[in-house]
């Protein structure tokens, strides 16, 4: 595909992700190698790469991110809570909900999780945005070459309530810290389009707001 088609329909993949099919970890570095080509403040690539296939941890790690979903879910701010009056995108933000609860009982049976860190000792005061502009470009970069692969995947933050269990539990040192939870499988069909956004002219400022 084309590069506007692979950035246009690089979607987050929740209900069609293929549990049973194993993904081969040759597979996995060759999207994480082309992250590593990411911007990295001040060149620093203070970056490191968590990939999890272990059954038992996955499962674990499902388990904090299934009760952070239902926490999630529970609050007025769920995506299927959202434009609950607007005809066009209520019933939307309905079917991401119910793909988020989808994925809340099933994180821990998706064949690969990937969690992108950034080795740091202190969050800053100030500018958080260069800080995490470090790593997050690299993970979006790491879900575009998945996608090339005919692999799904998902930007996940759930199970950063539950960050220190997780640190804990996957044995990451006091000066790593996890930025989003990407689960990643080969997708039921790779027939993805872009999604509904809004205009262009409603977000676009030029020169003043």
């Amino acid at each position: 595909m084309n590069p506007d088609e692979l950035l246009t329909t690089t979607r987050t993949v929740r209900k069609r992700l293929d549990l049973e099919r194993p993904v081969p970890m040759e597979l996995i570095r060759e999207c994480i190698e082309i992250a590593l080509q990411g911007p990295s403040g001040s060149n620093r690539q203070t970056w490191h790469w968590l990939v999890i296939t272990d059954a038992e941890k996955r499962a674990a790690v499902g388990e904090y991110y299934r009760r952070a979903v239902e926490q999630y879910l529970a609050g007025p701010g769920a995506a299927g809570k959202l434009h609950a009056d607007d005809p066009e995108r209520g019933p939307v933000q309905r079917r991401i909900g119910d793909s988020v609860a989808y994925l809340g009982e099933r994180m821990g049976q998706v064949p690969v999780l990937v969690i992108p860190c950034l080795q740091v000792r202190n969050l800053p005061a100030g500018n958080q945005a260069g800080l995490w502009g470090s790593i997050l470009p690299s993970a979006w970069s790491y879900m575009l070459a998945a996608r090339a692969r005919g692999l799904g995947t998902a930007w996940t933050t759930l199970h950063l309530s539950y960050e220190q269990e997780v640190s804990e539990l996957l044995g990451l040192p006091e000066d790593i810290r996890q930025t989003v939870l990407i689960p990643t499988a080969y997708s039921i069909g790779t027939n993805f389009k872009p999604a509904p956004r809004q205009p262009l002219d409603d977000v676009l400022h030029v020169d003043s707001w």
